[in-house]
């Protein structure tokens, strides 16, 4: 299984990253309702199968993006097929989806879902944040995966609004931490009852010149 970061498996790094959970089964990411947890990570190896079903998908000229409301279905399934760029070679990248829209849709017990996904050829949020939203899974299939600071390596007074009297976000540079490519990850925002002042410190990677990202995001509605 691909790791998140040369890093994380450094026993240097295993008391600042006590916020995360993380694991190769699908079990870890309940976790997230552990109050200390702010992020809950399954490393998962895409099979070859998605991996091609992505890629075809990113074999366009122009950034795209696909928004979707409701209930995990045959209606999402058909809204998939219509609307992605290469139909006839989306079948694995929509069942995915769908798989994972009806994972998130169990695990926090709702009928309805919000679906992105989206071809991106920059950086969409460059600057490390917080969501105010109370979670959201995240997962690349293509390109490079989102980065995360451990909370030992976060200044939240620099957050917010860019200002020339704020500290600098990263303590520790050499601590930023990236998603691999096919990991499902849960990040628990400041919209989350008693997790106010905890949400996961994050950023969208840097994309290189000629290189494109096939980000996924899921928020329960």
């Amino acid at each position: 299984m691909p790791a998140l970061s040369p890093s994380l498996n450094s026993d240097a790094n295993l008391e600042p990253s006590s916020h995360l959970a993380v694991g190769d089964e699908i079990d870890v990411l309940p976790r997230i309702f552990e109050d200390a947890i702010n992020i809950a990570v399954m490393r998962r190896r895409p099979s070859a199968a998605l991996q091609q079903s992505a890629q075809a998908q990113c074999l366009t000229d122009r950034a795209w993006q696909l928004a979707w409301l409701g209930q995990p279905g045959d209606e999402l399934r058909a809204d998939l097929l219509k609307r992605l760029p290469a139909p006839e070679a989306a079948e694995a990248l929509i069942e995915d989806v769908q798989l994972l829209a009806e994972a998130m849709a169990c695990l926090f017990d709702t009928e309805t879902v919000g679906i992105r996904l989206r071809l991106l050829d920059a950086a969409m949020c460059p600057r490390f944040h917080v969501d105010n939203l109370p979670v959201r899974l995240v997962s690349t299939y293509h390109g490079p995966g989102s980065e995360w600071l451990p909370e030992a390596a976060v200044e939240r007074a620099g957050l917010g609004a860019p200002s020339a009297s704020k500290p600098e976000i990263v303590r520790d540079h050499d601590a930023i931490q990236r998603l691999a490519i096919g990991d499902l990850a849960l990040l628990k925002g400041a919209g989350w009852e008693g997790n106010e002042h905890r949400a996961l410190v994050h950023r969208s990677p840097a994309v290189a010149e000629g290189q494109k990202r096939l980000l996924l995001t899921i928020d329960p509605a």
